[in-house]
């Protein structure tokens, strides 16, 4: 879907391209050749023209010639007014026996084109111009030796007249020319074009009519049909109902989009098939991973709980003994009081170290790992509740527990049950690493240069070997002795780590120890 405020683009179907292409194609064949037919009907037409004026230029010379044997030249203009016409000559002339115009009739315009002197004896067949045109100039003349028998057979016939009678007029010799016009507005030649254009225009027409029809009969109905196919199986159909008519390559490709998309719906299946097997495994897989990490939070208070008899024994004993003081008698009423008082201490100690370890145990006993938590977790707060943990535990004792943690450490992507169960485990690996007396644990968190939060461990135990490095949080790899520990701890670490988007390593320390570098993605919003 184009963006808001852009106008979508018009694009023509494949008919209309198809027409539009075979219009042009039309018009490339059909418009050359009206020009060459309308030309060629107009010279055929001009030809025929100037054949026909060379043939009635003849006619009307000759007969002007035969007349003026036998009339003289007054009595030859009517004669010549009588040969002029719109369809035939426009001007005639009469020449004498020496080539010299005596006479001539006809329009003024048309007259001046006649020669004022013709070659003698010659017949002329010429093209001129007009003021109004184009015209055919014939110029027929009149043989003496066709005219002398008459002229002989003249004073014969004086002879033989009447007395009184006048005397036969001797036989006149000498050229006619005639001027038809042939100019092409006298040729009819425009109504025969128009009927070529419209001829040519009518079976473009119906080619093109031919055409639109025979498209959408054989391409656009069958194409617009597995078009309708094609969305309705977009639309949740489980078959392509192809269309069979139109021409066989359409059928052949819409049995073919019915094919893939057959296939396509298997392997659709297939494919579900296959995640939910996966979606399957993953949940059987997070369940697993859960009980681990139950197992492992289990075995952290099976740690602690252990720790915490010799911690929990003093002050039980401290407060038996105060009860045997007080159940003795004999004592003031202030040394009562202040027995009472140091027994309420002891049991609120007592009542603390428990209370903590059942805060830390219960996600655990109640096997919903954290739900119902918060998504996020405070580094602070979790390392504070870590501290409180470990510090009665005997193996801490000795050892110099260090915190440095900045004001600006964000929120993390980690809950604060499971945030509270990764810093203790590695508080307690560092406890069982460094020596027993002068042993030192730094816990450092600051701000990623990236967001998020960085958490360091560190100790100045041994350190850890090359060798194991690598392997190290992998499962049931430790470097403990045999019945010490599960190997199970920092695997668990991993996974709650990179199931939150961080990452968890080990470097060497500064004081030749073991640095465990926790990295945590702030908290979303």
């Amino acid at each position: 879907m184009a963006p808001k405020g852009q106008g979508h683009a018009v694009r023509l179907g494949i008919r209309l391209q198809l027409l539009f292409a075979l219009g042009a194609l039309l018009v490339l064949a059909f418009v050359p050749l009206f020009f060459a037919v309308a030309n060629l009907t107009r010279a055929t037409m001009v030809g025929a023209r100037a054949s026909s004026a060379r043939a009635i230029g003849r006619a009307i010379a000759g007969h002007v010639a035969a007349a003026r044997a036998s009339r003289s030249a007054p009595e030859l203009s009517p004669l010549l007014e009588a040969q002029l016409g719109p369809d035939g000559a426009s001007a005639i002339g009469v020449y004498d026996a020496a080539g010299a115009l005596v006479d001539r009739a006809g329009d003024p315009e048309a007259a001046a084109a006649l020669p004022a002197s013709v070659e003698a004896g010659a017949e002329v067949l010429r093209t001129v111009r007009t003021a109004r045109g184009g015209a055919v100039l014939v110029v027929v003349p009149e043989h003496a030796r066709e005219a002398a028998p008459e002229a002989e057979a003249a004073p014969r016939a004086d002879a033989d007249a009447e007395p009184g009678a006048a005397p036969a007029r001797p036989p006149q010799v000498g050229s006619v020319a005639v001027l038809v016009p042939t100019d092409p507005s006298t040729v009819p030649a425009a109504p025969l074009v128009r009927i070529v254009a419209l001829y040519t225009g009518v079976v473009a027409l119906a080619l093109l009519v031919f055409a639109y029809i025979a498209m959408t009969r054989l391409v656009v109905r069958p194409v617009d049909a597995l078009s309708e196919a094609a969305r309705r199986v977009a639309g949740g159909a489980r078959d392509l109902e192809a269309p069979r008519a139109g021409a066989r390559e359409l059928a052949e490709l819409g049995a073919s989009l019915a094919h893939m998309t057959a296939r396509l719906r298997a392997d659709e299946e297939s494919l579900r098939a296959k995640i939910a097997e996966v979606e399957r495994y993953a949940a059987d897989l997070k369940s697993a991973q859960e009980r681990l990490v139950r197992s492992e939070r289990l075995a952290s208070v099976g740690r602690l709980a252990a720790g915490l008899a010799h911690e929990i024994g003093n002050p039980i004993a401290a407060i038996l003994g105060f009860q045997e003081l007080l159940l003795a008698g004999g004592l003031t009423p202030d040394e009562e009081r202040e027995f009472l008082e140091r027994m309420k201490r002891e049991t609120e100690r007592i009542h603390k170290i428990l209370r903590d370890l059942l805060d830390f145990a219960r996600p655990a006993a109640r096997g919903a790992g954290d739900a119902g938590e918060e998504p996020s977790g405070s580094v602070a707060e979790a390392l504070e509740d870590v501290v409180s943990l470990v510090s009665p535990q005997k193996a801490f004792r000795a050892v110099e527990l260090v915190r440095d943690v900045a004001p600006d450490v964000p929120p993390v992507q980690l809950s604060h049950g499971r945030l509270v169960q990764v810093l203790l485990n590695l508080l307690l690996n560092a406890a069982d690493a460094v020596p027993r007396a002068g042993g030192r644990v730094w816990v450092r968190a600051s701000r990623a240069a990236g967001g998020g939060a960085r958490i360091e461990v560190e100790d100045n135990g041994p350190g850890i070997a090359e060798a194991v490095r690598e392997t190290l949080f992998e499962p049931f790899i430790t470097t403990k002795e045999v019945g010490e520990g599960t190997g199970l701890g920092l695997a668990v670490c991993r996974g709650l780590v990179e199931a939150a988007g961080g990452a968890i390593g080990v470097e060497a320390g500064a004081e030749g120890g073991a640095r465990f570098v926790v990295q945590l993605p702030g908290a979303a919003g």
